[in-house]
């Protein structure tokens, strides 16, 4: 197909992109009215116990603290961890994101903290279900050490260092705009081709048809 019969095509079927255009539109409308978006997030470090030698606790965090951190992480995404996260009325989008201490080609996940995020319609909903998730984790590290004994002067606990702040989601409008255009454009050419080569597929095989025969007498008679 020659830039020509594209170009005729296009002419033919120009309602094909006037529809395009007004689906387009309405597009890039909801691009530069979303919906409010909030994105909360909060620090939580498990911390070991008191000691002697150790009396600070934030400068005695070891990799093991990190292992099980992760691993509570790991039972939290498995399937019986969502729907625990479910009844405990977290929904929609959240992570759990083991924070890293390395650097981007080495990474070392070697400090036991955690951040969590959520993200909602509104601050409060954000922020709430960030409060929630941190609860849910605390518990996790509390049974696993209920579950092995651990006598309470010996126990790991999990402490907020970062409390759950909520910011608007800010998204890249230029970017959502060049996209939905594109979009609209590929759609509406495509759609307009389609729909051309489809009609003059089916005006080929009206007109090469043969005629319809007369019957005169149970005799057929060409017209």
């Amino acid at each position: 197909m020659s830039p020509r019969d594209v170009a005729e095509a296009l002419l033919r079927r120009w309602y094909v992109l006037l529809l395009a255009l007004a689906l387009t539109a309405a597009g890039a409308y909801q691009v530069l009215h979303p919906a409010p978006q909030y994105l909360s997030s909060a620090v939580v470090v498990l911390k070991p116990p008191v000691t002697g030698n150790q009396p600070n606790q934030l400068t005695n965090l070891q990799p093991p603290l990190a292992t099980l951190s992760y691993g509570v992480i790991q039972q939290l995404e498995s399937p019986a961890g969502r729907k625990e996260l479910e009844s405990a009325g977290v929904h929609g989008t959240y992570q759990l994101i083991p924070r890293n201490s390395g650097t981007s080609a080495t990474p070392r996940y070697l400090i036991p903290s955690v951040q969590v995020q959520a993200q909602r319609s509104g601050a409060v909903e954000a922020d709430t279900a960030v409060r929630r998730l941190i609860e849910v984790y605390t518990k996790h590290v509390t049974d696993l050490q209920d579950a092995q004994g651990i006598a309470p002067a010996s126990r790991i606990s999990a402490s907020v260092l970062v409390a759950p702040s909520a910011a608007p989601v800010q998204g890249t409008r230029t970017r959502a705009l060049a996209g939905t255009a594109l979009l609209g454009a590929v759609a509406g050419i495509l759609g307009a081709l389609w729909l051309d080569h489809v009609a003059l597929r089916r005006r080929k095989r009206e007109d090469g048809s043969p005629d319809p025969v007369r019957h005169t007498a149970g005799i057929p008679v060409a017209n």
